[in-house]
C-alpha cells in the first residue's frame, strides 16, 4: 500500500504538478534574471512562467486524449441518447454527457439549439446546459494539479448535483412554452452519425487542441497574470477581510463577482491558486469558479434570445442559489478544506 501510495504521490507530483517544470523555471528566475522567487517581483515571474507552460501541457495532451474519446459522441449520437431517456434518468444522463463535451458556456446555446428543436425535454437540456461548461474531464485532472484530488473530484460531484437538479426542477416547473417560439418551429434534420477512422479520430483531437487552445489562450495569460497579483502583491490582510473565513459574504461576493466574466475554467484555475494559496475557503473559491464557467454575462444575453425572461430568470436563479449553497457547505466543511 505504501508503494502504491508512493508511486501515485511521484506521478501526480512529476505529471499533474510538474514539479520539475517549479524547479526549472525557479532556476530560470534565480539564475537568469538574477532575482529571488521570495521577493515580489521574483515570485510573480515565476508564478507567471510557470502557470502559464503548466497550463498550455496540461490542455494540449488532456484535450488531446479527451477529444479522441468526444469523437465517439457527436452531438448526433448525444442527441439520440438522450432522446430515449426522461425523467431524472435523463437529467443525470444529460448532466454526465455534459461532462465529455468541451464547450464553454457560449458555445453550448447552439447544442441546446439543436437538442430543444429536436424535442428533448426541456429539464435533459438544461442538465447539458449546465453540465456543459462547467465540468469536463480536462478541468477534472487540471483541478487536482492545483488542489489536489480530493477538491477536483468533490468540484466535479457538486456540479454534477447542480446539474441534474437545475434541470429536474426545471423539468417539474413545466416552463417549456417560455422557450421561443422560432425554437420549437426550427425543423430537426435527422442526420445519419459517420463512424471515424482512427486516423480521423487523431486529426479531429489535434483540431480540437488547436481550436480550444485558440480559444482560451488570452483568458489563460489574463488569469496567470491577475494569479500573480494575488499571490504575490496583495496582502494576506485584505484578502482575508475581503474574501477569507472572518467575511460570513465571501461566497455571495465571490459568486457575484464571477458572473459578469466570461472565461474558461483554464482562465479561473491561476485566479483559484493564488486564493487557494491565500488561505481563502475552498467553497468561495468553487463559487467564482462556477459563477464564472456556468453564469457568464454572454452566456446569458446569447440565453436570452432563446428562451423568454420568466425562464431566463428561472434558470438564474437556481444556478445561482445553487452554487450559493455549495460554497457554503464547501466552506463548513473542514474535510474539504484540508
Amino acid at each position: 500500500m505504501n508503494i502504491a501510495t508512493q508511486i501515485f504521490g511521484w506521478l501526480n507530483d512529476q505529471l499533474l504538478r510538474m514539479t520539475w517544470l517549479w524547479e526549472s523555471v525557479r532556476l530560470l528566475v534565480e539564475k537568469v534574471f538574477g532575482l529571488s522567487i521570495q521577493e515580489r517581483l521574483g515570485g510573480s515571474i515565476h508564478f507567471f512562467i510557470y502557470d502559464t507552460i503548466k497550463i498550455f501541457i496540461l490542455l494540449s495532451v488532456l484535450i488531446f486524449g479527451i477529444s479522441y474519446i468526444q469523437s465517439y459522441f457527436p452531438p448526433e449520437r448525444t442527441k439520440k441518447i438522450l432522446g430515449g431517456i426522461k425523467g431524472i434518468r435523463g437529467n443525470i444522463v444529460g448532466a454526465l454527457l455534459g461532462t465529455i463535451t468541451p464547450f464553454c458556456s457560449c458555445s453550448s446555446i447552439p447544442i441546446f439549439i439543436g437538442f430543444t428543436s429536436a424535442g428533448l425535454p426541456l429539464g435533459v437540456t438544461f442538465s447539458f446546459l449546465i453540465s456543459s461548461p462547467l465540468v469536463d474531464l480536462a478541468s477534472l485532472l487540471l483541478l487536482m494539479s492545483f488542489f489536489g484530488a480530493k477538491i477536483a473530484v468533490a468540484y466535479v460531484v457538486v456540479g454534477l448535483v447542480l446539474a441534474v437538479i437545475g434541470g429536474t426542477l426545471i423539468d417539474k416547473l413545466g416552463l417549456e412554452e417560455y422557450v421561443e417560439g422560432y425554437i420549437r418551429e426550427i425543423e430537426s434534420v435527422e442526420s445519419s452519425i459517420v463512424e471515424m477512422t482512427r486516423e480521423e479520430r487523431i486529426s479531429y483531437a489535434k483540431e480540437q487542441v488547436k481550436a480550444i487552445i485558440k480559444r482560451v489562450w488570452l483568458y489563460v495569460l489574463i488569469g496567470v497574470g491577475i494569479g500573480a497579483v494575488i499571490h504575490n502583491w496583495i496582502p494576506q490582510s485584505i484578502i482575508e477581510n475581503v474574501v477569507g473565513a472572518n467575511n460570513p459574504f465571501a461566497v455571495i461576493l465571490a459568486t457575484v463577482v464571477g458572473i459578469p466574466m466570461y472565461a474558461d475554467i483554464f482562465g479561473t484555475l491561476p485566479i483559484a491558486e493564488a486564493l487557494f494559496k491565500k488561505g481563502v475557503g475552498a467553497g468561495t473559491i468553487l463559487s467564482f469558479m462556477m459563477a464564472v464557467t456556468a453564469l457568464s454575462l454572454p452566456s446569458l444575453i446569447m440565453l436570452s434570445k432563446v428562451v423568454k425572461p420568466k425562464l431566463l430568470a428561472v434558470f438564474f436563479t437556481i444556478v445561482t442559489v445553487g452554487i450559493i449553497i455549495i460554497g457554503y457547505l464547501f466552506n463548513a466543511s473542514s474535510y474539504f478544506i484540508g
